[in-house]
């Protein structure tokens, strides 16, 4: 990728090429004490990063009572106060830190840079309370955002119930729900009010998943269920049913009936367009948004020609394997389809064929384990649990992704995988998914620099890159074929090819929808003519995009960029190249691309 390709504004200082890190500079201390305090802000203001990584304690354990606050207000003093951390690094001057020092002063910079940039320009869209993707998640509110479908699932699966302590601070987040509810429904009817509403599809299905949570009694709500089942394991005694429930059925319910209430009357004002052109000043907002999950300064024409060439070298390449296979009759798309529907391929839609499948997974990862020390130098345990994604939710989350361990080991980091429908998932189509999302992808390189000693927590738990993360995964899924996985598999490299050939297939609708203004079906008929999946996988993925502009490009843009970058490495070191050295980088933690060019051109990578 040409540096000149590189987003935006961020004057990088030239790092000294030298297989060593300089000695420690003069500033080194101040910025690192000047990042801490910028962690220890973090915390302060999201008491749910400080219990999915395992900090509510002590002086904190306040805060296992409390929810992030996800109000307009506090999207706005979240961008004021990134604007004060730009003015305050920029008061240590470049030149006076460290070569290690400096990578952390840039990407931080060039983080709170995008945010401000992103934040003062748009003013509607989720805040730092959201999946991650602020400021360019524009919609408060859909199948995919709003606290309704992320706290039932955080409090299920993040809040600890162990000691009494614990259920009483669930009891007490339960209050606090009703109003991070109403706080949002608030942010919804404010944006709506400026033109900006998800499109019509979008919001049905979130308002059916709202209804699905709102309908039971409140004793069988799964936030109630969650408490009393694990109080019970835990053998705390009380009355944790009906407590929960007369919240649940007094506040909750109520606060969910409200935003119910607010989207049935805002809901014939939305239109079934997809993309963010529809928005206040909808151009810029993606190209915003581009540059922001891909950290490059790609166009939006350049991208979706990328991908348009892309897709044709991965298809040539999938119908050669397809012909050795037998498979010779039909579009690739249409012998992927008929691969797929194989019943040798198909797994039972049942709780049976579920639990089957996930062993399946875990056996996966279990293997490729056993082969990572070829790879890497550094090996940690990274546990990894495989588990389903709540059913109340599957309707509309995605179809797969990764949460990381807590930072005290007490929980591993997870890999959901959306089982509505398990045909969804022919068995040829997995392996590569649990490379991608488990090891070496998501939960490895997340448990490396979670590990690493040569960056601030900031860093290691409080920042992360799209373009970075998901580019290493599908790189993972890359390195896993290159380590032998589908030696005796070869519908298995099938399976991986189409892998990356739906990543391609993700830079062409995504600009497609968002820059060319190509419809709903018309991406969903490109995506699902190109890979041969499942229309009803197809559409979930489809409506996803709708609602993250930019963010499906992010995966195909950063595995190019590993991949050109290890090209160079190899280049640099001939004969004497070691993959163990390169992949050594992990431990300088997640960072925007251009920053990790520049990082790699610094390393030795001989043995």
């Amino acid at each position: 990728m040409d540096r000149r390709q590189f987003l935006l504004g961020v004057a990088l200082t030239p790092l000294a090429v030298s297989p060593a890190l300089a000695a420690p500079g003069a500033r080194d201390a101040e910025l690192r004490t000047l990042l801490d305090q910028f962690w220890e802000a973090d915390l302060d203001a999201s008491p749910e990063t400080a219990t999915s990584r395992g900090l509510d304690v002590g002086a904190r354990a306040g805060q296992r009572a409390q929810l992030n606050d996800g109000s307009r207000a506090a999207r706005t003093a979240w961008v004021a106060q990134r604007k004060d951390r730009v003015a305050a690094l920029a008061r240590i001057d470049p030149a006076q830190l460290s070569q290690a020092a400096r990578v952390d002063h840039e990407v931080t910079t060039y983080t709170y840079k995008r945010i401000v940039e992103g934040g003062e320009k748009f003013s509607y869209g989720e805040g730092p309370a959201g999946f991650g993707y602020a400021p360019y998640s524009p919609y408060v509110l859909s199948q995919l955002t709003g606290p309704y479908q992320a706290v039932p699932d955080f409090l299920d699966s993040r809040h600890p119930v162990k000691t009494r302590e614990d259920a009483e601070a669930y009891l007490s987040r339960l209050e606090v729900y009703a109003k991070v509810l109403d706080d949002n429904t608030a942010s919804f009817r404010m944006d709506a009010a400026a033109g900006v509403l998800a499109p019509d599809f979008a919001l049905d299905a979130g308002l059916a998943q709202l209804k699905r949570q709102r309908a039971p009694a409140p004793e069988q709500t799964s936030i109630v269920q969650s408490l009393v089942t694990r109080a019970a394991k835990a053998g705390l005694s009380g009355d944790w049913s009906a407590r929960a429930s007369a919240i649940v059925g007094g506040k909750v319910q109520p606060a969910l009936d409200r935003q119910i209430a607010a989207l049935e009357a805002l809901r014939p004002k939305a239109t079934g367009d997809a993309g963010a052109w529809k928005l206040p000043m909808g151009e810029a907002f993606y190209a915003g948004a581009l540059a922001f999950q891909t950290t490059t300064r790609r166009t939006p024409e350049e991208v979706h020609k990328l991908g348009l060439d892309q897709v044709a070298d991965l298809t040539a390449q999938i119908d050669v394997l397809l012909k050795k296979q037998g498979l010779t009759t039909g579009t690739v798309a249409a012998r992927l389809t008929a691969l797929s529907a194989r019943p040798d391929q198909l797994y039972a839609n049942t709780d049976a064929g579920r639990a089957t499948l996930l062993d399946d997974l875990n056996a996966q990862t279990k293997a490729i384990r056993a082969q990572l020390p070829t790879q890497f130098r550094t090996l940690p345990a990274a546990p990894v649990e495989i588990v389903r994604v709540p059913p109340e939710i599957e309707d509309g989350a995605p179809n797969g992704y990764a949460q990381p361990p807590s930072l005290d080991g007490s929980r591993p980091g997870r890999f959901y995988i959306n089982l509505k429908d398990t045909t969804e998932w022919p068995k040829f189509s997995l392996p590569t998914l649990s490379y991608h999302e488990a090891l070496p992808g998501h939960v490895w390189q997340g448990s490396i620099a979670l590990g690493s000693q040569e960056i601030p927590m900031l860093r290691r738990a409080g920042m992360g890159f799209a373009a970075y993360s998901e580019g290493w995964a599908l790189y993972a899924e890359q390195l896993a074929a290159e380590m032998g996985a589908y030696h005796d598999d070869p519908l298995g490299e099938i399976g991986f090819l189409q892998s990356l050939q739906f990543r391609a297939v993700r830079l062409v609708v995504d600009t497609g929808m968002h820059h060319k203004r190509w419809s709903r079906a018309q991406a969903t008929d490109y995506m699902v003519a190109s890979t041969g999946m499942p229309r009803s996988r197809v559409q979930r993925e489809i409506d996803r995009y709708c609602i993250w502009p930019g963010q499906a490009c992010s995966y195909k843009i950063g595995h190019t960029e590993w991949e050109r970058l290890r090209d160079v490495a190899r280049a640099k070191a001939g004969a004497k190249f070691d993959p163990k050295a390169f992949h050594d980088v992990l431990l300088r933690g997640a960072m925007p691309l251009v920053v990790l060019e520049q990082v790699l051109s610094t390393m030795s990578f001989t043995a």
